[in-house]
């Protein structure tokens, strides 16, 4: 063991809940002894391996009810790059994904009204039917309010005959920043923060696991973001349904938020400091801090798992939001292992439910 100087990282090291105020402190700590407790930290918990997952990202539309200014992938019905796959093509892109290997489909779209119910029913089914071994891993809380609007539908009337049909968990998707504050200026016509914890319990309560994340490095203050992770703490709490969490960096290339001069810069350590932090307040309750590494780059996720992180989340294979901002990235099982190990760490690939299928 070694010594801190900080009350707060002391608590951390005793295994004591961190407060708010615990924890806007910990954006005063020194980042390398920061680093180094949330290190030990993960240690504990999740030992030295490192997981990820051989994931395919389908977006089955880019047609969006929303403006979000975050986002460089929304088209309207008009626009000429618009679409909304139909079954045949998605099962195509799921045949694909198996012979690639993946075990985990994960599906997340526009907010597209003229879907109806029976589109996302039958697009699972389909996928469940021919493709039995895979998980669906479809629908993010926020598509799920807006498909309980548009459908009428309650919100566990939704999720219940999603479940049926074969959805196996929900992506952390939309959370954004809860924060009133900061979210009515990052998103227009999507849930509030608190209707996305509402989605996310409910399903949690239906035994529909699910990720949980954070979108930060845009207009947000330190209080924002551990106000966000706190509220997520307390759901965890109550239901114990979040299988990760993953912090987002904000990529602000194609979007209005950028055009319009908004964005705070920040450097690489912001993004470490926010990674170990996450680490200490969900320490006990959400043990998996995922590094997405398509929005970090791959050496600062590497990085980052000196940081608090011990997943690297997966493949991701033809991942298309994030691309468009920009940022296009390819990784293969070979060389995710290689990161791993080059950090000292055990590769190990997983399922979506965070059970090992096999160390490299």
């Amino acid at each position: 063991m070694f010594s801190v100087t900080s009350n707060v990282l002391e608590k951390a090291l005793k295994n004591e809940e961190l407060s708010f105020n615990d924890g806007l402190e910990l954006f005063n700590e020194d980042i390398f002894m920061l680093g180094k407790v949330a290190d030990e930290i993960r240690k504990r918990l999740k030992n030295d391996m490192v997981t990820f997952t051989v994931s395919y990202y389908i977006n089955y539309t880019n047609i969006c009810a929303a403006n979000c200014p975050i986002c460089a992938f929304y088209r309207k019905k008009y626009d000429k790059d618009a679409y909304a796959l139909n079954i045949d093509e998605i099962l195509r892109r799921v045949n694909v994904a198996v012979d690639l290997g993946a075990s985990e489909i994960h599906i997340v779209g526009g907010f597209n009204p003229d879907l109806k119910m029976e589109y996302y029913e039958q697009m699972i089914k389909a996928i469940k039917s021919r493709f039995n071994r895979v998980t669906v891993k479809a629908l993010t809380p926020a598509e799920i309010f807006f498909i309980s609007k548009v459908t009428r539908n309650s919100i566990r009337e939704v999720l219940s005959r999603l479940k049926d049909a074969g959805l196996d968990a929900l992506p952390g998707g939309g959370a954004e920043i809860f924060h009133e504050d900061v979210r009515k200026y990052i998103v227009k016509g999507k849930c509030s923060g608190d209707e996305w914890l509402k989605v996310a319990e409910e399903a949690h309560n239906l035994g529909i696991k699910s990720n949980c994340t954070m979108l930060y490095g845009h207009i947000e203050e330190p209080k924002h973001i551990i106000d966000h992770i706190l509220r997520l703490r307390e759901l965890q709490k109550r239901s114990n349904g979040f299988l990760t969490f993953i912090p987002l960096r904000f990529s602000a290339n194609n979007t209005e938020l950028a055009i319009k001069g908004m964005v705070i810069e920040r450097s690489s350590l912001y993004d470490l400091r926010v990674i170990s932090i996450a680490r200490l307040l969900l320490a006990n309750y959400i043990n998996n801090i995922s590094v997405y590494w398509i929005a970090l780059g791959k050496k600062l996720a590497q990085i980052a798992l000196a940081y608090g992180g011990n997943d690297l989340v997966g493949t991701a294979f033809e991942e298309e939001i994030f691309s468009a901002t920009g940022l296009k990235y390819n990784i293969s099982i070979e060389e995710l292992s290689y990161i791993i190990k080059s950090a000292n760490r055990i590769p190990a690939q997983r399922d979506t439910f965070h059970n090992i299928i096999k160390q490299y």
